[in-house]
């Protein structure tokens, strides 16, 4: 390996790590509020670059410039049409968190139902964070450092021992790194890699297209947008890994209910100062999405230029980085990618952590009538991490025989946990007449017509519009059984709060203007822009 590579790599990392320890010097880690709630004190840009590179991992640097080089962008759809639902979560989502003082999302869910939903959704939860989320984030992360540092060659092993390396090597750092800082690090850490990601987004472009170009920019963007101009096409066909259909069915209710209903999201941007805080962190996310086509895809369109006919797909983005960029860059880029990766793992393990303590186990020791102290359930929170992250490490190697469609395979696999939660949430925001039955009712139907559609039964229909066609039946069922069985009236328990409530003055002239913006993307990723022929 190249002594430049390595000593990039390891000052850009261990850079981040003692700003964000010098951040969380003076928060009491052995307090609940202090490990899961990071004193409730970050200012919009601690919330934006949270939010951004919470969601950032590297399974997205792999899969999507996997997915642009084999079909084309509308695979962007991901990232920039989540601008709409960002924004609805600010304006509808956001005020009720902070009103009831919420610091998990199935906290409303109690509120508004029962205990007994609340801890039905939080274990639903736990199951997609262990299956869905930790495992492929650690996979993602050594498919994308064995590539960019060349691992088999350079340790002499196998690729399978190199994935198996650095798994490892990425799920115990990041466990002593969530388990040592709390979430206080973990968004201070996220608003440092958020800088460094936007060097890395301009620079990578820029080497990539000179390669291309034989030495001159210029030559490299005329053939980017002159040539195998079909990959320039966000307008997806139904044939393609997004067709432009789903994004007006089930790909806004992912959108929505990731952004904001997501535990390990939404735990981002409950930590906020205020709403106004929480709200411009919300819109500032929602315009570094916007970029998302540069900092994520573009590799991916330059790649089919350079590179045509790869065999391991998967490989194009560790390819690109490592045969175009500066060994000092690369360094850095491989820095970044794997605190991406950390970032998420960490935010997955903090949430769910945060989860099992507060939603799970402490409830049930009040029901045994205990009294947990702070520093017992903070003990019980680091040692269930321990545990889930040493089962996300034995697992995440596997992920290698899952021969197909590995991001959308996860997409789809997301779509079993989230939606469900996603109905009974927006169900119970518009009638109270609805009784906790029907939400449970509700979640095990949904769950077992996705499973009957995708998995058993041979549906002819994308993943996306079976979701919204579930999300449509299970909704009418749950208000059939509210007219049959309507709720007994209780007002809500919403505590004394020492929080500003004032919304942010300027969000609605900022959210037309991030509109204009996506809708403006598209025009010109499509057959009115740049797409010939």
């Amino acid at each position: 390996m190249n002594a430049t590579i390595a000593i990039s790599f390891a000052v850009c990392t261990v850079l981040v790590a003692v700003v964000s320890w010098y951040k969380t010097r003076s928060i009491n880690l052995k307090s609940v509020s202090g490990l899961f709630l990071a004193g409730k004190n970050n200012s919009y840009l601690v919330v934006a670059g949270s939010l951004l590179l919470t969601n950032l991992s590297a399974n997205q640097f792999i899969g999507e410039n996997e997915s642009v080089y084999i079909n084309n962008l509308s695979v962007m759809a991901w990232g920039v049409t989540s601008v709409v639902a960002m924004l609805l979560v600010s304006e509808l989502l956001l005020p009720i968190y902070f009103k009831g003082g919420m610091a998990t999302t199935p906290d409303f869910l109690a509120d508004r139902y029962d205990e007994g939903t609340k801890r039905l959704v939080s274990i639903i939860f736990l199951l997609s964070y262990v299956v869905n989320l930790l495992p492929p984030v650690l996979y993602g992360g050594a498919v994308a450092m064995t590539g960019m540092f060349d691992l088999p060659t350079w340790l002499g092993v196998s690729y399978w021992q190199s994935i198996w390396i650095m798994v490892w090597v990425l799920g115990l750092v990041g466990s002593f790194y969530t388990i040592i800082g709390g979430l206080k690090a973990i968004t201070i850490s996220d608003t440092v890699l958020g800088g460094g990601l936007l060097i890395i987004g301009v620079c990578l472009p820029w080497f990539a297209l000179r390669a291309l170009g034989e030495g001159n920019v210029v030559s490299g963007v005329t053939q980017l947008l002159t040539k195998h101009t079909s990959h320039l096409n966000a307008i997806g066909s139904q044939s393609d890994a997004v067709p432009f259909t789903t994004l007006f069915t089930g790909m806004l209710l992912v959108n929505i209910y990731y952004w904001g209903m997501e535990q390990y999201i939404v735990q981002q941007v409950l930590v906020a100062k205020n709403l106004a805080h929480a709200q411009k962190g919300m819109a500032l996310a929602a315009a570094g999405k916007l970029v998302t086509p540069v900092l994520i895809n573009l590799p991916g369109l330059i790649a089919v230029h350079l590179y045509p006919g790869i065999a391991n797909t998967a490989s194009v983005f560790p390819m690109l980085a490592a045969n175009t960029l500066p060994s000092a860059l690369l360094g850095m880029t491989a820095a970044l990618v794997f605190g991406a990766a950390m970032t998420t793992y960490n935010a997955g393990l903090h949430g769910s952590s945060t989860l099992f303590v507060l939603n799970i186990y402490k409830p049930y020791r009040q029901k045994r009538g205990d009294r947990p102290t702070d520093a017992e359930l903070v003990r019980v929170g680091k040692r269930f991490e321990i545990a889930i992250s040493l089962l996300a490490m034995i697992t995440a190697p596997f992920i290698l025989f899952a021969h197909s469609g590995f991001y959308t395979y996860l997409q789809k696999v997301a779509g079993l946990f989230s939606i469900p939660i996603f109905t009974i949430v927006v169900v119970g925001l518009l009638t109270r007449r609805v009784p906790p039955l029907a939400a449970k009712i509700g979640l095990l139907f949904f769950m077992a017509g996705y499973l009957t559609c995708e998995y058993i039964v041979n549906v002819e229909l994308h993943f996306l519009h079976v979701l919204a066609i579930l999300f449509g039946v299970t909704s009418l069922l749950m208000l059939t059984i509210g007219k049959l069985w309507p709720m007994q009236r209780r007002e809500p328990s919403l505590p004394d709060l020492q929080i500003t409530l004032t919304p942010w003055k300027q969000r609605h002239w900022v959210s037309v203007l991030l509109v204009l913006t996506m809708l403006g993307l598209y025009v010109f990723f499509s057959r009115w822009g740049v797409v010939k022929g």
